[in-house]
């Protein structure tokens, strides 16, 4: 993993965080990617985080749940809804991180507090999401432009548990930071959990058309998939790098 520290920012920040939230049946689809068909999709001073040589473009749709500042209490219509983001993985002078192509969110007032305060680029959707004793039903459809949806059923497989160090799950996972760009200034927002529980997973159906909605492409191949029941995030305010 081209020999950088990404253990140190895992560290929780001393400061009080702004807000905590819960992400719950969470599934990582990954595919490898190109790398230089992936750099004009990124802003200047992002360097492309790589295993093995090769770039990561990821879909994850999850249900978020207790959505709330650091002092005060969940609010039933804000705080629990659906979001499914399109992502890859980056480093700034060093230190690795999320960059977000896209965050989908079924919650316009979400979408708006986060477009505004975290210069991310979420969108409003009509999402869905059923779980039984077996398998996970999602869909996705985005109501303004870029057009994109997305609908999968997968099931919840064996325990892998928490990843090593040094392994692709490690990287694909462990992510503490995301960036974000804004007005020619890069910015960076701290998140803490502990560590990943991560599961096999196996998906019975699944078509999407967020990566063409973007312009992206990956690699080709079956996607690699990994899902976790429950992850409690505390989140940190953006601050420019």
């Amino acid at each position: 993993m081209n020999g950088m520290d990404r253990l140190s920012i895992r560290e929780r920040p001393k400061e009080l965080p702004v807000m905590y939230q819960s992400w719950l049946k969470l599934l990582f689809i990954h595919w490898r990617a190109n790398p230089e068909l992936l750099r004009p999709h990124l802003p200047e001073g992002l360097e492309i985080d790589l295993f093995d040589g090769s770039a990561w473009i990821g879909i994850t749709p999850f249900a978020l749940k207790n959505l709330r500042p650091t002092f005060a209490p969940p609010v039933p219509w804000l705080s629990n809804f659906h979001e499914i983001n399109l992502r890859t993985y980056v480093h700034y002078q060093g230190v690795p991180g999320i960059w977000f192509f896209s965050l989908d969110a079924d919650r316009a007032l979400a979408v708006f507090g986060a477009r505004s305060v975290y210069h991310l680029p979420y969108r409003h959707a009509a999402m869905v999401m059923r779980a039984d004793k077996e398998s996970i039903f999602y869909s996705s459809r985005r109501l303004s432009h870029p057009l994109a949806e997305f609908k999968a059923t997968w099931m919840p497989g064996p325990v892998l548990g928490v990843a090593a160090l040094d392994t692709l799950e490690f990287f694909l996972v462990e992510r503490y930071c995301l960036y974000s760009f804004y007005e020619e200034k890069l910015y960076r927002a701290r998140i803490w959990h502990q560590p990943w529980n991560l599961q096999r997973a196996q998906l019975t159906d699944m078509q999407t058309t967020m990566l063409e909605a973007h312009g992206l492409q990956t690699a080709g191949g079956k996607p690699l998939l990994h899902y976790s029941g429950a992850q409690h995030v505390a989140v940190w305010a953006l601050k420019p790098v």
